[in-house]
């Protein structure tokens, strides 16, 4: 059963009426789910699908083609290994010209930058197969790769033959809350909502990672099923995670530690001097791909300035990995349910929901009866100055066309949220200043999202506009 990806399934289900052949991209990162769902959707009309090998030779990648091409048009006759791509290309036409279907016929290459990786000519060959025979029958040719930057590169804005020739494309995301609680329904798997974002600040939505996860066990025992344990799936899944995407990993990853390092984001600059990397062109190749990818993403200033670009590390399992299953190997046996009552973990997890809030804001927008005002998502760094002489910083800003700014904050606490003295004094400085240093004639409303509500008391009364829980990530 395919959870969610209803808008994907539609678009891909409107490709097989189209009567001009259709050339469909799929995108998205390691474990998310692409050839499971392209297989589903597809599985009455594929006639041929090819996984290409990672770091394998020419010869190996046409060996492949040929054992799938006797395998879906058997026959008396075996193929021989073709010489090249083009030739390759070729013998698919004439096996496909064979066959007579009454649906739609879907042609699937699945991991293509394995596929052209070492080169060999196969985009070339491909691109020739498209433009001189496939896009003039009525057929679906669906292309599809983990490493996401280079699918864009070098497939969606290709400059040579496959240029503009992408019809539909596809950037499969992990599955938001709502979608996880879905699928655990489906596996009868019964969690509360807040064990279900316990889960989620570990894992995230990625669904071969919630696949793991086991009907009977809380999200504590999971987690260490999963990441601690001798034989846990997640155990090592950071070692392979970025080289099996990226060429040079090695970089990526710097850039993935140094934004783990800061719960309040990275410009450009600090990230530079924490990696100790050079500027330049590939640097920001390396920003790109991260951020096609989903492992970190950006926020913008209320100015809209570069320079005042956040980046974060929003990817969970990366973020979870980095702060407590790295190195854990060599201490010995883990016990996670005494990990996960410590301040340490307590601290972590405010960092961890707000990452969680920031991919969920159309939830919080449709929450607060906004989602047709025309409206921003930005976050605000202040450093004391003198227009404002005390610092402060807002997460998430959500600057609205109808002359009001949502000022959120969001903490995720066992119980009911308490605003204290203290606390209340750090709001009031945060609404002034921002008023203060931006000038801003538009209201500002406090809106809070956490996990039980805020505790009614004075200080909710004066400072509180807007009192959410995470059950609007639910519905």
């Amino acid at each position: 059963m395919v959870v969610g990806r209803k808008t994907e399934m539609q678009l891909m289900r409107a490709c097989l009426k189209q009567e001009k052949a259709q050339l469909l991209a799929v995108i998205g990162r390691r474990r998310v789910g692409k050839t499971f769902l392209i297989r589903e959707v597809y599985k009455e009309n594929k006639v041929f699908e090819m996984t290409g090998f990672k770091d394998a030779d020419l010869q190996m990648q046409l060996v492949n083609f040929t054992l799938q091409l006797n395998k879906f048009f058997p026959s008396e006759t075996m193929l021989e290994v073709p010489a090249d791509w083009l030739s390759a290309f070729n013998m698919l036409t004439t096996q496909l010209e064979k066959t007579k279907k009454k649906v739609t016929p879907v042609v699937f290459f699945d991991e293509l930058p394995w596929i052209a990786g070492k080169g060999g000519g196969f985009l070339e060959a491909l691109a020739h197969w498209w433009n001189n025979w496939a896009s003039q029958q009525k057929i679906v040719a669906v292309i599809c790769g983990s490493a996401a930057s280079w699918m864009i590169e070098n497939v969606v804005n290709a400059k040579g033959g496959l240029h503009n020739r992408i019809s539909k494309r596809i950037t499969l995301e992990p599955f938001t809350l709502a979608e996880t609680k879905e699928y655990f329904a489906t596996k009868k798997i019964a969690l509360s909502d807040y064990q279900i974002v316990q889960l989620y600040m570990a894992i995230g939505g990625v669904p071969h990672y919630l696949e793991q996860v086991v009907k009977g066990k809380s999200a504590s025992q999971n987690i260490q099923d999963m990441c601690f344990a001798k034989d846990g799936m997640l155990k090592n899944e950071f070692e392979n995670l970025y080289p099996a995407l990226f060429d040079n990993a090695g970089n990526h990853i710097k850039v993935i530690k140094a934004l783990a390092s800061k719960s309040v984001g990275m410009d450009r600059q600090a990230i530079l001097k924490s990696t100790k990397l050079s500027d330049g062109g590939w640097f920001s190749a390396i920003l790109n791909e991260l951020l096609i990818s989903g492992f970190i993403s950006t926020y913008s200033g209320l100015n809209k300035k570069t320079k005042d670009t956040l980046y974060r590390l929003t990817d969970e399992y990366s973020l979870f990995y980095l702060k407590f299953i790295e190195g854990q190997s060599k201490r010995g046996e883990v016990n996670w349910t005494a990990i996960s009552q410590s301040q340490a973990y307590k601290i972590w997890c405010g960092y961890a929901f707000e990452n969680i809030c920031l991919k969920h804001t159309y939830s919080i927008k449709k929450a607060l009866g906004i989602s047709g005002v025309q409206s921003s998502d930005n976050s605000f760094l202040h450093k004391k100055n003198k227009s404002f002489e005390k610092g402060f910083q807002i997460d998430l800003l959500i600057d609205r066309k109808d002359e009001v700014m949502n000022m959120c904050e969001m903490k995720f606490y066992e119980d009911e949220f308490a605003i204290n003295a203290d606390y209340a004094k750090i709001l009031r400085t945060k609404k002034q200043g921002l008023k203060a240093v931006t000038n801003t004639k538009k209201t500002i409303f406090t809106t809070f999202v956490t996990t039980y509500g805020v505790f009614e008391n004075k200080n909710k009364t004066d400072l509180v506009d807007h009192d959410l829980t995470i059950d609007i990530f639910f519905e």
